[in-house]
């Protein structure tokens, strides 16, 4: 298949390209990009990208496409079909599923099931310990050998410091990341939102801001002593971005992500007691909030993820305190981020996505994605900056457990092109 793309406004941070253009596509890779490219070729799709941004397809590295075991929430099929929607071309799939992704065949089966039903690229993370029980080491090597990026025990935090440091220890010899879900459950102590003011109004036991910390500053150390790598998943406190920005200073081999739904939303969405707004780590205050943003400008915080977290509508219309944590967010985290961070914080929008695109893809060491340089896979997407949509008519997950349900958001992905095949188009799943 061959493709141009004309008159687009394209950005590519990964080379800091910021200009109107061409971009031309044959079959699955980047072939030309200049001004008024002249192709002859009768088979050749047109797109007019006039007034329109192109970008390289997203990469989200911290996604629950739930399957296997939990397909009434999400499947691979449904979980790519939301990513095309929202421009992400590329995910990173969680391990806690069931069974956990912690042997070979279970790494194998998301694969296979991933190329024969997926829209997206699809890459599985493997669980750190057997079980995610934080106990056991898996056999990391061979989890590596079925396709797998990176380990993560995300859902349970690995309470045993030796068994972290091991993890770190034995993944530098493999150059991948160990992804930490940072959270003391002694802290956290059967908590179900940020703890305050807010938290004993309601009569809900609150997750103190100690909890990620600790857990963050651990890791931390532990890092530095081993030299292994290390990626810090949701960070969500103000503290734990002071804590990571010295850790760089330091030249600790650290990365770190945060999602949308803490540079915008803070403990007052759960007023109401509204279970789309139970996550974890939970929702903070403003003062977070400000930090995070100022994290993301200064670079301490490098990836924005989705943390794409579905469940059913049965599991989260129960009381609060046994409502299932997360949300859905990969129709939504462009948008949020061009939203809150481009329009509203004055964010340079070519700063917001290169922690969408390309450094997500170099923490998690995929090659030839998250770029728009010629010879790369041709991942790109088209998003009018001057089109809104609300949130609620715009899920194509199967689940639809969001705070940002009535929200009206600036921004909409016209076209997602995935290794040269167009996906998603004007509103229509292709």
């Amino acid at each position: 298949m061959k493709i141009l793309i004309k008159n687009g406004h394209i950005i590519d941070p990964s080379r800091k390209f910021d200009r109107v253009c061409d971009i031309y596509l044959v079959n699955d890779k980047i072939k030309k990009i200049g001004r008024n490219l002249k192709i002859i070729d009768k088979n050749i799709k047109i797109f007019d990208a006039t007034n329109k941004f192109v970008f390289p397809g997203l990469v989200d590295i911290h996604t629950h496409l739930r399957e296997p075991g939990f397909e009434g929430k999400e499947t691979i099929a449904t979980g790519s079909r939301a990513a095309a929607k929202g421009g992400v071309t590329s995910v990173c799939c969680m391990p806690n599923t069931n069974p956990v992704l912690d042997n070979l065949p279970s790494i194998e089966y998301v694969v296979l099931k991933s190329e024969k039903e997926s829209l997206v690229n699809v890459y599985p993370i493997g669980c750190i310990t057997k079980k995610q029980e934080g106990k056991v080491i898996c056999e990391i090597g061979t989890l590596i050998d079925g396709g797998i990026l990176a380990v993560s025990d995300d859902g349970n935090p690995v309470m045993d410091s030796f068994i972290m440091a091991k993890a770190l220890e034995y993944c530098k010899t493999f150059d991948i990341p160990v992804v930490s879900h940072c959270e003391d459950l002694d802290l956290v102590n059967n908590g179900v939102m940020n703890e305050g003011e807010i938290s004993m109004r309601l009569g809900l036991a609150g997750i103190p801001n100690a909890a990620e910390e600790v857990m963050v500053s651990r890791d931390i150390i532990l890092a530095e002593s081993t030299g292994g790598y290390l990626h810090i998943a949701h960070i969500s406190t103000k503290g734990s971005v002071n804590l990571v920005r010295d850790a760089k200073r330091r030249g600790v081999n650290i990365t770190c992500e945060t999602t949308p739904h803490y540079f915008t939303l803070t403990q007052e969405a759960v007023l109401g007691y509204n279970t789309n707004a139970k996550m974890n780590p939970p929702l903070r205050t403003n003062s977070d909030v400000m930090a995070i943003i100022e994290g993301l400008k200064d670079g301490t915080i490098d990836a924005i993820a989705s943390d794409h977290a579905p469940h059913t509508i049965e599991e989260k219309n129960r009381e609060f305190d046994l409502a299932p944590f997360g949300i859905i967010g990969l129709e939504t985290e462009l948008a949020l981020a061009y939203t809150e961070l481009v329009l509203k914080a004055k964010m340079d929008i070519s700063t917001v996505i290169k922690k969408l695109t390309i450094n997500p893809a170099k923490i998690m060491r995929i090659e030839n994605r998250g770029s728009l340089q010629v010879g790369n896979f041709a991942d790109v997407i088209i998003f009018d900056p001057n089109k809104k949509f609300r949130v609620g008519d715009y899920i194509a997950s199967k689940s639809s457990n969001t705070p940002f349900l009535d929200w009206e958001l600036q921004g909409v992905v016209d076209l997602t092109i995935v290794n040269g095949k167009v996906v998603w188009q004007n509103g229509e799943f292709i």
